[in-house]
Parts: structure tokens; sequence; C-alpha cells
């Protein structure tokens, strides 16, 4: 496995090129958590992503899982997590919900509904933004289901992105609700009625997005200032891949759509200066919008929790 014989810096490079490009903006020791953080859920993704055998890696996951719920790693990858969480004092359970996110991709059947939709957004991603959070030093847990909204809307860019690539590979993230009962051929090789009628569903898909991404916004005057920066450049990067996408009229069947470094940089160049000018991002004033959660009831860090007083987070000063 590549993610193995690399450090973290390098496979945040090789591998998550739009979180690589804004951790520029962030201080070394943040950047490098973070880098450290996404090794971590990248190595989770790769055990399932790269093994021929499935039970093998349910059995790897369900190892770690143990591991990391235990408070005891022998694993590489999942010693340095918890390391890293203790030494940024957050709770590891978000990662916890992560690796049963991605062990539900072993045993893969087209998800039913907006509800199982947003679960698995929230488990393969809303919780990344949580332990971002914790990262970056951010201990308001009010700040929380904002970024959970980032990761879900993140997500839901990515199943909108890979729906030719994941059907390849025998997925299909748009629900039955959305879509129908879809085969994955009937995917990775449409015909004219079908390329048709699954661009119907990847608008709805993009269109849910932006609507996580508007919220998410909302919650950046929570980080650090060069923090808050770099998560809004981050942010407008992953959203620019769907707007180019609606660009290219939906047509999935071209294969992945990729935002060139010219557009990255505009894109980028845009979010600076509206960083700068527009008080919104300097802001904790503003609710979240509790909607946006009610099918993640009960959920680590959702509005439903924090409305309880449960952000998620472990005391300052906890070792956990």
């Amino acid at each position: 496995m590549e993610t193995q014989a690399l450090n973290p810096l390098q496979v945040l490079r090789n591998h998550g090129k739009t979180f690589y490009f804004a951790s520029h903006l962030l201080g070394k020791t943040e950047a490098l958590r973070c880098a450290r953080l996404y090794a971590f859920c990248r190595y989770i993704d790769d055990i399932a992503d790269e093994s021929a055998d499935k039970a093998w890696a349910d059995q790897q996951l369900a190892d770690i899982y143990q591991q990391i719920e235990q408070r005891q790693a022998h694993d590489r990858y999942a010693a340095d997590f918890l390391a890293l969480a203790a030494e940024c004092k957050f709770s590891p359970q978000p990662a916890l919900e992560l690796i049963k996110g991605v062990r539900s991709d072993l045993q893969h059947q087209q998800l039913r509904d907006e509800q199982a939709l947003m679960h698995y957004c929230y488990r393969v991603a809303g919780t990344v933004g949580v332990m971002i959070c914790g990262v970056l030093g951010m201990r308001d847990p009010t700040a929380l289901p904002f970024a959970i909204d980032l990761g879900i809307a993140m997500q839901l860019t990515n199943i909108a992105r890979d729906i030719k690539e994941d059907a390849e590979s025998g997925r299909v993230y748009l629900p039955v609700q959305l879509i129908g009962d879809v085969q994955p051929i009937a995917i990775s090789e449409p015909d004219a009625f079908m390329r048709a009628y699954l661009k119907i569903g990847i608008a709805c898909v993009l269109d849910k997005a932006e609507e996580y991404y508007r919220s998410a916004e909302h919650g950046l005057g929570f980080l650090p200032w060069r923090s808050r920066l770099a998560i809004l450049v981050a942010s407008r990067l992953y959203r620019a891949i769907g707007l180019r996408l609606c660009r290219q009229q939906l047509a999935f069947w071209r294969g992945r759509t990729v935002v060139p470094v010219s557009e990255k940089l505009l894109h980028a160049a845009k979010a600076c200066g509206e960083f700068i000018t527009r008080p919104v991002y300097h802001q904790r004033s503003h609710p979240h919008q509790a909607e946006l959660h009610r099918t993640l009831q009960g959920l680590f860090g959702t509005d439903s929790l924090q409305r309880h007083g449960d952000g998620g987070y472990a005391p300052s000063g906890s070792g956990v």
C-alpha cells in the first residue's frame, strides 16, 4: 500500500491536491497535523479500496476500530492518530464512525434514500470535519455542525464527480429514492436515456452540496484567522469541481472532472478577496440550520447533540 511508504505531507501532496494547495495557508504545525490526519483517513480508505480480499480488509478495519476504541494501538497509523488526538485534545470517537462508513463500502449496496446518503456522507466525511476542528485547535462545540456540513458538501461533490468511476467498481451512491434501482453497468456504460436521467440525479446532489457549502461558511468565524482562510480556500476549490461539472453539462460519462491549476488560482484569489471584505467570515453569530441535520439525529457532533450541550469534545486537558 503506497500510503505506508510515504510521510504524511507526501501522502497529502500525492492524493489530496486540493487540501495540499490550501495547507500552504496554514502554519507549519497545523499543516503537519492536518497532513497526519489526512494520512490516517487515506490509510483507512486504501484498506477498503485497494484490497482484492474484502474479508481481509473488513477484518483489518475491525481490528483498527478496536485499537482506537480501546486507545491502545499497534498499527502505525492508528497509533499516530491516537497520538494526534491526545496532542490536540480531541476525542477519537469520530474516527470510529469513519471506519464504520468505510466498512460499509465493502458490502456496498445502492443507498436507499436521503437519510442513508446523509448518514454515509456524515460517516466518511462529516467526521473528518469534526476532527479537523480538533487539529486546528477549535474548542467551541457550537462550530461542529458547520464543520460536519463542509465534510458532507465535499462528499456530495465526490459522489457527483466520481459516479462513473464508482460504477466501474460496482458502487452506486445516488440513492434509489432519487434515481430508482440502477445497476452499476447502466451507469458505467450509459445509453442516451440513462445519461439524461442520471444528469437529473447528479444535479440534485450538487444542489444539495451547495446548501451545505453555504452553511459551512457561516462557521468559519470559530477558527483562528489563518485556519479560517485555509478552510475557506479548500471549500471554494472543492466546490469548483461541482461548478465545473455543471459547465460541462454534467457529462459524467466523459470521466472525472478536474479543475486546472489556473482555475484553482482564480478561485483561491477570489476567496482571499472575499475573506478580507466580507464580515460574515469573521463572525460567530449565525445560528446553524438544524434542518440540515434532520436525518442525522443523535450522531456525534451534529446539531441535535450540540443543542443538548454535547459538542463531542473531551474536556480541555484530557488525555483521550
